[in-house]
Parts: structure tokens; C-alpha cells; sequence
């Protein structure tokens, strides 16, 4: 069985990034915990998890679709942190409740890096599955 243990990130699309640091970083109070402007990522610390921003004329960003809008996506995705569980089993539990995956890859997240997979709920929602750094 699953089990989600929290919120491991976020991943915010947007237009500005000035505008979303002055609000996330200078208002908030997160702070910036890792920057990759090559791919137009920035990870700021929100407690225990991490809030990602990533620039639509990016090289990540291009990857999302349409920029963000009021009546359009805005969330690339979310990553929970869920209970160490072996990959080979996950995928099995996926399989049989034909939930469709992309498979497991190193990435980075709130506990650092670590192996994850992306499903899509219903409404197609983007959702990463991250076990806890325990896992291998």
C-alpha cells in the first residue's frame, strides 16, 4: 500500500520570475535553496518542502505547454513524499490499479536527490511520487 507522508514540492509556472521571488523569497521569507537558470528552475525552502518556479521561456518551461493564465495551468506538477517502498513494487501496485507512470528517475526534491515517478490523476494533473530518502 501507499502511504503519503507530505508535500516533498510544488512546481509553479510563471512569467516573471522577479515577481515571484519578490513575493515567494522577499514577502514570504522563503529562501533560495537551488538555482538552475540554464533550465529556467529556481527551488526556494518552504519548511519541510520546496516551492519551484520555473520560467515559461525556459527549457523546463517550454516542456509545460501554454503559459499560465486566469482561466489556465498554472501548477507544472506536485510531488508527494510517501513511505519508503521498493520501485519494483510500486510500479506493480501502479500496474494493477492501471495507473499509467513514467517510471522511476533520479531527481531532485525537499530531502535532496532521490528516484520518483510521475502519474496524472483524473483531471490530469501532473503528481510525483517520491519515497522517502530511505529508499533505494
Amino acid at each position: 500500500m501507499i502511504r503519503i507522508n507530505g508535500l516533498d514540492h510544488i512546481v509553479l509556472r510563471a512569467h516573471c520570475l522577479d515577481n515571484m521571488l519578490y513575493f515567494y523569497r522577499d514577502l514570504l521569507g522563503c529562501q533560495i535553496e537551488r538555482s538552475l537558470p540554464q533550465l529556467g528552475l529556481t527551488q526556494l525552502r518552504a519548511g519541510e518542502a520546496l516551492i519551484d518556479i520555473v520560467t515559461i521561456n525556459s527549457e523546463l518551461g517550454q516542456l509545460g505547454g501554454a503559459p499560465p493564465t486566469q482561466d489556465g495551468r498554472n501548477v507544472d506538477h506536485f510531488c508527494l513524499q510517501i513511505d519508503p517502498i521498493e520501485e519494483e513494487v510500486l510500479i506493480a501496485i501502479l500496474e494493477q490499479l492501471n495507473i499509467t507512470h513514467s517510471g522511476f528517475a533520479e531527481r531532485y526534491g525537499a530531502q535532496g536527490f532521490g528516484r520518483s515517478i510521475y502519474l496524472s490523476d483524473p483531471e490530469g494533473n501532473i503528481v510525483e511520487l517520491k519515497p522517502n530518502k530511505e529508499m533505494k
